[in-house]
């Protein structure tokens, strides 16, 4: 590579107009037709949109191989959705019927709720009188004085119409499993394990605030966790291992799929319950159903509650798995310990593994919100995302707002004259080669997830931060570390020669 300097361009100056060399390599269905067909490509930029697409085809110059690209390869889209709940909707005269006929019941189910959650929250206040050690275990008499309060979760678990629970297998004993962790589908999950374990949970710092549940959750010595956050998330792998060491303090459970699914497949795993160390024990939990699924996935909570009030009842099944021990004496690298883990549970549960995580399902809501036709296209399985690009969820949902700007159409892709229009680039040679850089399957148009990959492939170039650092030291040099407006437009021009006045403007306005 030859030598660069801020006096040569980056993107040598590309022309408009100059022919392109395309090759068509036909299939067997085509055989007695000419088997290649070489010609020159002299249309203009603005013609129509069919015969711009197909000269978008056939432009495969990389133009990022100057900042050190050998190109961009973006995985299939995945054609599992795991947050889809199959009974949004009422659907089939057996289901109305038996609605209006539970409706009555429904009722009485709704008050008992009120009740047992109004008695549970009063004798969780009085054994939370007064205790402010809540870094130590809660004393033995708070602990009894709970059972009250898991007492009335069992009634509001019969409430919803779980009048049993089928169970498999035993927890095993808290000093030779300290962690125990499940799959989540449900709401109705956290309520059983509170009845049956009594676990300090690891929960999210809004989960507090919510009425009567902030309340009881405190009685569990919860473990708060900001997720978007790495302190907290450093505190929290702390405090999961200071008591998981600690016989006095009750198991630790987490769920680290980090959100609830529909119970048909295996998001990536958090690693925070793997970290410490420690012996877990994989507890799995189904909601068998014919017309009514249970899973809390993309449905509201009201929709939810309503429906279970008005089944005559619902099946649930626990099973406690074999404990998975750490290899090596415990030095067991945390990834391969929960790669292990959640195999086991996903053979238990004979379902498959996915790289979804909480990201995607904050990619789902947002397309939700904007009316887009089919969300689920927008979700990526930001698992790998994250471990190939460092892109955060945060970032990720960004781009997305970027990309909902060029109004995707409803299979959600995005043709070149919106992505030129959204991103300020002018029509011209280097924005169809940046556009077919982007378009790996060269038919025109691009998804979100090309969109993402895209960008952060190219982010991810060694040479594209170093020129940036060295463009900024160059331009800001005797200015004190900071760069004019008119400075950075000579950078620009002298990297890109193509642009105008106009493009140069919004770079700079871009950057500032």
């Amino acid at each position: 590579m030859a030598d660069l300097d801020l006096s040569s361009p980056l993107l040598p100056p590309q022309s408009s107009h100059r022919p392109h060399v395309v090759l068509n390599v036909l299939d067997n269905d085509f055989s007695q037709q000419s088997a290649s067909t070489l010609s020159h490509n002299h249309h203009h930029h603005n013609s129509n949109n069919n015969n711009h697409a197909s000269h978008l085809n056939h432009n495969s110059r990389n133009p990022f191989e100057f900042l050190g690209s050998d190109g961009l390869t973006v995985p299939a889209p995945s054609t599992i959705d795991p947050f889809r709940n199959n009974t949004p909707n009422i659907e089939g005269a057996y289901e109305s019927l038996k609605i209006l006929v539970c409706l009555p019941i429904a009722v009485v189910r709704l008050v008992l709720f009120g009740v047992c959650l109004l008695v549970g929250f009063i004798a969780t206040k009085l054994a939370l009188q007064g205790w402010n050690d809540k870094h130590n275990p809660m004393p033995r008499w708070r602990s009894r004085l709970m059972w009250i309060t898991r007492i009335c979760a069992r009634f509001i678990l019969f409430t919803f119409g779980y009048q049993w629970i089928k169970r498999k297998g035993k927890p095993a004993p808290r000093e030779i499993a300290p962690i125990v962790v499940s799959n989540h589908v449900s709401y109705i999950d956290p309520i059983f394990y509170f009845y049956e374990l009594f676990p300090t949970i690891v929960a999210a710092e809004s989960h507090d605030s919510i009425p009567f549940v902030g309340t009881i959750i405190r009685a569990m010595q919860v473990i708060y966790v900001n997720r978007f956050s790495q302190s907290s998330r450093k505190q929290a792998v702390n405090e999961i291992k200071r008591k998981a060491s600690c016989d006095r303090f009750p198991r630790v459970l987490l769920f680290p799929e980090g959100t609830t699914t529909s119970g048909k497949v295996i998001i990536s795993f958090q690693l925070g319950a793997f970290i410490p160390g420690y012996a877990i024990q994989p507890v799995i939990i189904r909601y068998p159903h014919v017309h009514f699924d249970q899973s809390w996935g993309h449905i509201s909570l009201a929709k939810l509650m309503f429906r279970m009030f008005t089944q005559f009842h619902n099946f649930m099944e626990i099973e406690y798995l074999p404990i998975v021990q750490p290899l090596d004496n415990c030095k067991e690298n945390p990834a391969q310990f929960a790669k292990r883990t959640s195999y086991a549970i996903a053979t238990a549960l004979n379902v498959v593994q996915t790289f979804h995580s909480y990201g995607d399902l904050m990619l789902l809501m947002k397309a939700s919100q904007s009316k887009q036709e089919k969300p689920s296209n927008y979700m990526v399985e930001m698992a790998c995302v994250e471990s190939s690009f460092h892109v955060s969820s945060s970032d990720a949902v960004a781009f997305l707002d970027k990309f909902l700007l060029m109004n995707p159409d409803p299979s959600g892709r995005v043709k070149i004259q919106d992505f030129l229009r959204v991103m300020r680039l002018r029509s011209c040679t280097l924005s169809e080669e940046i556009f077919g850089f982007i378009d790996v399957e060269k038919n025109g148009s691009i998804t979100f997830k090309q969109f993402l990959y895209g960008s952060a492939h190219v982010m991810r170039q060694p040479l594209f931060r170093r020129t940036c650092e060295l463009a900024f030291t160059n331009c800001s040099a005797g200015g004190g570390g900071q760069i004019s407006k008119e400075q950075l437009g000579d950078v620009i021009r002298l990297s890109i020669p193509d642009l105008d006045d106009n493009e140069v403007i919004f770079h700079q306005t871009l950057h500032f």
